[in-house]
């Protein structure tokens, strides 16, 4: 599986943004504090405040906030926001029709791992990664807490 920077950054200014609730931050502060490309970030940003992820306020008191409580925001409503649908094959959704082309059980592996992926996304929120442990929530939908460290 590959994350895009584009999810990626979003999640860091996202947890960047859960931090400091409260205060509104600019993109410059968030892209420095985050070691995030700065006009990458903006456009980033940009898509998170289309979906509603964050808001903003031009202007000297300005600046992007959460849109939702940080409780509420879960990986796969970012990673859905930045790059669309979360897994596909040739473009494709797996929930679609199978392939005839493809290997008897294909379609079911793809099927499973976008089950699996999409669970585990919407298992973590950007709340979640305030913890002083970050690890435990991932850890935790893959049965590892308690079973070895992470």
């Amino acid at each position: 599986m590959r994350v895009s920077a584009k999810a990626d950054y979003a999640i860091r200014a996202l947890v960047e943004l859960a931090a400091d609730a409260g205060r509104p931050l600019v993109c410059e502060g968030i892209a420095a504090a985050q070691h995030i490309p700065y006009r990458f970030l903006k456009s980033v940003m940009r898509d998170l405040r289309r979906t509603g992820l964050v808001r903003s306020q031009r202007g000297c008191e300005g600046g992007y906030w959460l849109g939702r409580d940080a409780a509420t925001i879960t990986l796969a409503d970012v990673v859905g926001a930045v790059d669309g649908e979360l897994m596909t094959v040739h473009g494709e959704s797996p929930e679609g029709p199978a392939d005839a082309t493809r290997a008897p059980g294909v379609t079911a592996v793809w099927r499973a791992i976008q089950a699996r992926t999409e669970e585990i996304l919407t298992g973590v929120t950007i709340a979640d990664l305030l913890t002083e442990s970050p690890a435990e929530p991932a850890a935790s939908l893959l049965g590892l807490v308690g079973s070895r460290t992470v």
